[in-house]
């Protein structure tokens, strides 16, 4: 019997079934819930009647991509998130940690950071605050990159562990072309450019790069490269000449050599300087039952979350992280318009609430959905003081939303910007050919079959494909004029597709302030007119249903829903790494859609420091 079948026959009515009902219903569901709220109960009661020690050392682990919040569909119930804690949940640790009297030191665990560079100089920020409040902070490395090093070099000393090496070869851009590749299974790609330096459509259409690609992208990694000269020369007390050599001259350097040189302070095993640190904060031995360390995540689910709150008002955190869809997939990734309504009616209904910071960590998505969230944060706005926070990436669609901010804060190496648009159109019939697939259409209209995978767009259809294009990119430069109070050729000259960093966007007059998260709740209670004395609660959304409370309200079908979907995702990732298909998911997005015209708001590229 197929899946369809077996649908079919669960579904049929007038099936035959015991008194009491199958197994879903109430009765039995009791029976289900019983047991697993018990166990539940146990678990939380175990894990929480461990109280923090008196004086501890906080671990701080940072590895991989930093991804703003954290998606809990894709975890398990009742069993600790695989994946690191979130940037967000990181920033507010530290931020409690400066004022806990427990966390005498602070050890950062780094290990294959790659993010953005404008999340590793928030959390430099982070760390820095850290250290104003007293405490000590100390990096350990194993065998590091540009981006290990660039976050350690902000904490008070740097250990590197025995055999480890740096590895501090510089910075470089890279990009894929498939246009080649996907003409050789017979795949076309046309498409509407607004303008032309909206270079994601280059991996489809062209074999190498343009010039304005080059432009922006040198310019770009100008910044960051010079941030971390910068940064580094200075935390070090070494010239940037120096550090540039140490780049071009040896890049690969053992850890006794990087002590040499100046760059670390010191060669020790974790084992080591765990001995090391227990003895300083304890006076006794390192032991099995050692309470001389808390790791962030127990941390994290000690402590009043996300930071201890002085008073009733509050200031509601809403977060855009992702792309930007119309509607959630089956993985939840992304932002879809649904989610963000739903976050926003929380934040106007709950009259606690007395600001918004919206905090937007997306290079855009879908066009049209992005002017919907648009909508609906301008309407927002007109109720509640509304600031917007860029975090890594705010561009094209990400800006698009921004727009509703009475002030918008980026960090200086934000990626912002890239205002424009541009749309993709498949064509398989060379793959159709060669697989020897046959069609036959009947229509009724001209452009009925317009839109077809099997064919290219032409005449008054390919014009009328670009113009399509066209408008949305005219309808995005009249909103950023409205709201930035500029003119539409100032806004086309900034506009165009180009990308942006913070700093530059700032000269630009495409953002209010530099500044990170902080800055921006700061601002929010000022313009709520908040007691400034005291610190508000802060509500976070979008918020996600616990495995709880999909237990408690008897959704059984969202909950192994849910179950399936998070098997699902972590299957996944063990088999591909998101971050090798991530540059062709717009294309995959098209394909999967491909009777459908896309006309995307997107920024055609990251910038990760690795």
């Amino acid at each position: 019997m197929d899946t369809m079948s077996v649908v079919s026959f669960m579904k049929n009515k007038n099936m035959p079934t015991k008194k009491g009902g199958g197994c879903f219903r109430n009765g039995c569901f009791t029976l289900i819930i019983i047991p697993v709220l018990l166990f539940a109960g146990l678990f939380l009661a175990f894990r929480f009647s461990h109280a923090l020690p008196d004086r501890f050392v906080l671990i701080m682990p940072l590895s991989g991509g930093l991804d703003e919040i954290r998606n809990e569909s894709t975890s398990l119930p009742f069993l600790p998130s695989r994946g690191p804690l979130s940037f967000q949940e990181l920033l507010f640790v530290f931020d409690n940690a400066a004022s806990d009297d427990r966390v005498k030191e602070v050890l950062l665990d780094i290990n294959g950071l790659h993010t953005t560079p404008a999340k590793i100089a928030e959390l430099r920020v982070a760390v820095e605050k850290v250290r104003k409040a007293g405490k000590k902070v100390t990096a350990f490395l194993r065998s590091a990159e540009n981006s290990d090093y660039l976050m350690a070099v902000a904490c008070d000393s740097i250990i590197v562990e025995r055999g480890g090496y740096l590895l501090l070869d510089g910075l470089k851009a890279e990009s894929l072309f498939y246009t080649t590749p996907l003409g050789k299974i017979g795949v076309k790609v046309q498409a509407a450019q607004w303008k032309k330096y909206k270079s994601g459509i280059e991996p489809f259409v062209r074999t190498g790069a343009s010039k304005e690609y080059f432009e922006q992208i040198n310019a770009l990694l100008d910044e960051v490269y010079d941030d971390y000269l910068f940064y580094v020369s200075r935390r070090r007390n070494i010239s940037r000449n120096f550090f540039e050599s140490v780049i071009n001259n040896d890049a690969l350097i053992s850890a006794k050599k990087a002590k040499t040189l100046g760059l670390i302070d010191g060669i020790a095993s974790y084992w080591e300087l765990q001995q090391t640190l227990t003895r300083k904060i304890t006076g006794k031995e390192l032991t099995s039952n050692n309470d001389a360390f808390v790791n962030a995540a127990d941390y994290r689910s000690h402590v009043a979350w996300p930071r201890n709150a002085e008073g009733n008002e509050r200031i509601a955190v809403v977060t855009m992280s992702g792309t930007i869809v119309r509607s959630s997939g089956e993985f939840g990734e992304g932002i879809d318009v649904e989610t963000l309504k739903n976050s926003l009616y929380a934040a106007l209904e709950d009259k606690k609430v007395k600001a918004i910071v919206l905090r937007i960590d997306s290079p855009g998505g879908d066009a049209l959905a992005s002017a919907d969230m648009l909508q609906m944060l301008d309407s927002a706005a007109v109720k509640k003081p509304l600031v917007v926070s860029m975090s890594g990436v705010a561009a094209s669609g990400g800006y698009m939303t921004a727009l509703a901010g009475k002030t918008i804060f980026a960090q200086p190496l934000t990626i912002t910007g890239s205002i424009g648009v541009y749309a993709l159109k498949p064509n398989i019939s060379g793959l159709a050919e060669k697989i020897g697939l046959g069609r036959d259409v009947v229509v009724r209209g001209r452009y009925a079959d317009a839109n077809t995978p099997f064919k290219p767009l032409e005449g008054e259809a390919y014009s009328k494909f670009v113009a399509a294009s066209g408008e949305v990119y005219d309808d995005f430069i009249g909103k950023v004029a409205a709201s930035r109070r500029m003119r539409i050729t100032q806004v086309d000259s900034v506009a165009g597709g180009r990308v942006w960093s913070g700093s530059r966007a700032l000269k630009a007059g495409l953002i209010d302030r530099t500044g990170g998260l902080f800055d921006a709740i700061h601002a929010a209670q000022l313009l709520a007119k908040m007691d400034m004395t005291k610190k508000p609660k802060i509500m976070l959304y979008p918020m996600q249903k616990s495995w709880f409370e999909s237990l408690l309200q008897k959704n059984t079908e969202s909950l192994f829903e849910r179950i399936v979907i998070a098997v699902k995702q972590q299957l996944l990732d063990e088999i591909i790494p998101r971050s090798q298909f991530h540059s062709m998911a717009a294309f995959y997005e098209l394909l999967m859609n491909s009777d459908q015209q896309h006309i995307l708001a997107i920024m055609p590229y990251e910038i990760i420091i690795n």
